[in-house]
């Protein structure tokens, strides 16, 4: 693992010029670990190189980009139809690296080509990157190459990196616009509190007569942002830094998180749903590649998404080791429904579980399309509440001083 990462480390932008086999002169950029492969690379493709030299990095260049899950769906797919259409694995590594965008995400693939190239296993390469290929991944490539289907598997794996992706996104779509509107919202009496209320509080001190006990109350927040925003703007980054902080080390508050998540109205429901289609899906793509049970819940346990729901699937696993079927300790959680019990009862009875469960992957999958497109719905006119709720009351404060006066005249 240690190598590989000296590997990506190493890996540079090369410029370079050269000719191909009719004496016309080429130029381009070519991403690699050392002169000696660029050399290498450039002679594959049928270029006698010229110059080679190592480009600068400019003092204003931007870091690289993070490799997401994306990146990682679409590899698996690239490489899937790649290997699919007869092409070569290193050949294949080679046009998937050279077609990303990403350059983080060149040098990954250039570290797992040279692995490959030099005679590692695919699933041994992958895994000296846990960052990006996890117990999953790696073991559904490791029960390919065992069995000699790799371009089958990885088209599974593609499939199935390609469904969790659009789950996500789905999620990530439904709760993208209510944070956006809460910002603005914030944002907006921020903006009201230091610059608006102040003007306001300037003509009130000519009335001579005591404020309503609200429109004190605001002004009395407005003095104090005025006087102490820089302390509200630090608390505010010091809790979002402190709760990162927790949840990136502390597994028990990320049980907690992931409980309340639960238990929340409507959120609750398709994080349990989503769970579910997570657990079926990836449960079927194990089963699919014949990978054993007991192994399988392993990898199946990281893959819900949800720590409540892993550590059920970790439970499930030591039951399922020690002889008892997959219904039967599906029960003993209570998490599952009744409907996924007798399904996957079905499946075990009939010798077809890896169908049941694929079916009852896109149950629920279509059922977390169809809350989240109800949620949004949902939520927009509840969000326009709580926003006129907000600034109007901001409003009301702020006349109220004056409808107080046309009351005494």
């Amino acid at each position: 693992m240690a190598q590989s990462a000296q590997k990506l480390e190493k890996s540079l932008l090369y410029t370079w010029e050269g000719t191909d086999k009719k004496g016309k002169r080429l130029k381009g950029e070519t991403r690699a670990t050392t002169i000696n492969m660029v050399r290498a690379d450039l002679r594959k493709q049928g270029v006698i190189p010229i110059k080679i030299r190592k480009k600068s990095a400019s003092l204003f260049s931007a870091r690289k980009p993070a490799i997401t899950s994306k990146d990682i769906a679409i590899f698996a797919r690239q490489l899937a139809t790649m290997m699919q259409a007869g092409v070569p694995m290193v050949q294949a590594f080679d046009i998937v690296g050279r077609g990303s965008e990403n350059a983080s995400m060149q040098d990954l693939i250039l570290a797992i080509k040279a692995d490959v190239e030099g005679g590692t296993a695919l699933a041994t390469a992958l895994s000296k990157h846990p960052l990006h290929f996890d117990d999953l991944f790696c073991n559904l490539v490791r029960a390919g190459e065992a069995a000699g289907v790799l371009e089958e598997l990885l088209d599974k794996i593609a499939t199935y990196k390609e469904k969790m992706e659009s789950i996500k996104a789905k999620i990530k779509k439904a709760m993208f616009y209510p944070a956006a509107v809460v910002v603005v919202a914030v944002l907006v009496t921020v903006l009201i509190m230091l610059f608006v209320i102040p003007q306001f509080e300037s003509l009130f001190a000519g009335f001579g007569s005591d404020l309503p006990a609200f429109t004190k109350f605001v002004v009395n927040i407005s003095r104090w942002l005025q006087e102490w925003w820089f302390l509200a703007l630090l608390c505010v980054i010091g809790t979002i830094y402190l709760f990162e902080f927790i949840w990136k080390r502390s597994r028990k508050f990320r049980l907690w998180i992931d409980k309340v998540l639960l238990k929340l109205p409507i959120i609750g429901v398709i994080v349990h749903k989503s769970s579910i289609a997570r657990f079926a899906r990836t449960t079927s793509t194990m089963f699919a590649a014949g990978v054993p049970m007991v192994e399988a819940l392993e990898s199946v346990a990281g893959a819900t998404g949800n720590i409540v729901y892993s550590n059920a699937v970790l439970r499930m696993r030591e039951d399922v080791a020690t002889g008892q079927s997959l219904q039967l300790t599906m029960k003993q959680q209570e998490l599952f429904p009744h409907m996924v019990i007798q399904m996957v009862a079905i499946g075990e009875e009939s010798g077809s579980l890896e169908d049941m469960l694929s079916k009852v992957a896109d149950f629920y999958e279509e059922e977390v399309d169809n809350m989240v497109d109800a949620l949004s719905s949902l939520l927009e006119p509840l969000i326009m509440v709580v926003l006129g709720t907000l600034v109007g009351g901001l409003i009301v404060a702020m006349y109220l001083p004056i409808f107080h006066m046309a009351e005494a005249f």
